[in-house]
């Protein structure tokens, strides 16, 4: 895929926005989803009571496996991944386990026009073992509120998804101008996922949407809803929310009900790690899904 490609569609005024998918390309298949965090490796969660007392954070991924059946790993977003450390993580699991990984920030936050195509290998090879085992379903890309629609931001992003493009790519905009059809499009014919997201209704941030951009998969992310949080710039306070059972209940009749009609399968992860609301949430969520007669793994 040329560079040009995916700066001309995008170069276009913003549309109207709408679900790409149409009836026509409905999954006849049940959907699978998996429900699970983002990340594990959390100290108060032993306080909390979701860990057994005195787990040491070595442990911490063998405990969170009994209860859920995915991760989304977020340690690759602060450090390069090592092909050894990932392998010793996925060691520790069983062998249906799947992981997300983050993309490391140096490709997505801090980024160096100079270097990026090297952190770009260093990543793939860090994750080799989890694409190897057929256990990694996507490499999350998170791209910051500050990274919006301009011409040398939509280069870079086409630069890189050419360069990862053997990976399965799921992307997460926070900038409400990427929020485009033309946008949806592109990534529908590149086969990656766009990021469903819940975050507070504040300016600029991306939209809750239900767009499915890939029909192997949808993602979506629960960040909570404390407006408040989000506007420290304190991360404590920005993911301290615990859902309630509506507002769980409305996202699954809203959005991942017609979503799951429209792909193979569903990951849903929970990034409200404050005192272990992150895996009460996501219990809650795979009774709420089960209890609709959805397919849970």
């Amino acid at each position: 895929m040329c560079l040009g490609a995916l700066v001309a569609s995008i170069l276009v005024p913003e549309q109207h926005m709408t679900a790409i998918t149409t009836e026509e390309q409905k999954n006849p298949e049940t959907c699978q989803l998996h429900v699970g965090t983002s990340g594990f490796s959390y100290t108060e969660w032993v306080e909390a009571g979701f860990y057994p007392a005195g787990t040491k954070s070595g442990k911490m991924l063998q405990q969170y496996a009994r209860c859920f059946s995915i991760i989304e790993l977020n340690f690759t977003w602060y450090q390069m991944p090592k092909a050894e450390a990932i392998e010793r993580q996925r060691q520790q699991v069983p062998q249906g386990f799947l992981f997300a990984a983050k993309l490391t920030r140096t490709l997505t936050h801090e980024i160096d026009l100079r270097q990026w195509r090297d952190q770009a290998d260093l990543y793939r090879e860090g994750i080799a073992p989890l694409v190897q085992a057929g256990q990694l379903i996507a490499v999350l890309i998170q791209l910051p509120p500050s990274f919006s629609r301009t011409t040398s931001n939509r280069e870079y992003l086409a630069a890189l998804l050419d360069k990862l493009h053997v990976l399965p790519l799921a992307i997460e905009f926070r900038h409400r101008s990427w929020a485009n059809d033309r946008v949806f499009v592109e990534l529908e014919r590149r086969q990656v996922t766009l990021v469903g997201i819940d975050t507070p209704d504040l300016p600029d941030l991306f939209p809750p949407l239900d767009v499915i951009t890939n029909p192997d998969l949808f993602y979506v992310r629960f960040h909570g809803q404390n407006a408040k949080g989000w506007r420290s710039g304190n991360m404590q306070l920005q993911f301290d929310y615990s859902y309630s059972d509506d507002e769980l209940h409305a996202w699954v009749e809203n959005k991942i009900e017609p979503m799951s009609d429209r792909a193979h399968n569903g990951v849903l992860f929970f990034n409200n790690h404050v005192r272990a609301q992150a895996p009460e949430n996501a219990r809650r969520m795979v009774g709420l899904l089960k209890a609709r007669g959805l397919a849970v793994v």
